[in-house]
């Protein structure tokens, strides 16, 4: 078995989300720790905690705040080839069912991409292969990843703040 193969995780979502953020595929702390953005310098939950005004102290409540905000958190990848945790090495890229998730979400109209990467991967991988519904609004942000340290986490913050604060 390749040890650079990465398989990311189901999506966590609401009853009836309205939205989704989308990431590449999990990093290595992630996958080690089994749950979406947990390296510990990864702006994802401080910000999600800005936005939605909820409390984060432990996996559960990351899982409620999802929940609660009309949400679906996933990846574009269900898998892929790369050794580490950076996007650029990403070979091998196997596209997550967004048929199957859009069947059953049809409420989903904002997806939300975490990083340029990802929105890559998805016109590469998803948009040009799956029958997707015509309706849906893009919104490309600014990559939460500790490897994105171009912009500072306050600025990422206030870039997710000014374009999804309509949604939660």
């Amino acid at each position: 078995m390749n040890q650079d193969h990465c398989e990311s995780f189901s999506y966590i979502a609401s009853e009836n989300p309205h939205w989704m953020i989308l990431g590449t595929m999990p990093s290595v702390e992630s996958l080690k720790q089994s749950f979406y953005y947990a390296h510990p310098r990864n702006a994802f939950w401080p910000i999600m905690q800005k936005l939605t005004h909820h409390s984060i102290q432990s996996q559960e409540d990351k899982i409620q705040l999802i929940k609660s905000t009309g949400l679906v958190l996933w990846d574009v990848l269900s898998s892929c080839d790369r050794p580490g945790s950076l996007d650029s090495a990403i070979k091998q890229p196997v596209a997550n069912d967004f048929n199957g998730l859009f069947a059953d979400f049809s409420n989903i109209k904002t997806v939300v991409f975490n990083g340029q990467k990802a929105q890559q991967l998805f016109k590469q991988h998803v948009l040009k292969k799956q029958n997707l519904p015509t309706d849906i609004q893009y919104i490309v942000l600014p990559s939460t990843s500790p490897a994105n340290a171009v912009i500072k986490p306050k600025d990422k913050q206030l870039f997710w703040q000014e374009k999804l604060s309509h949604l939660v």
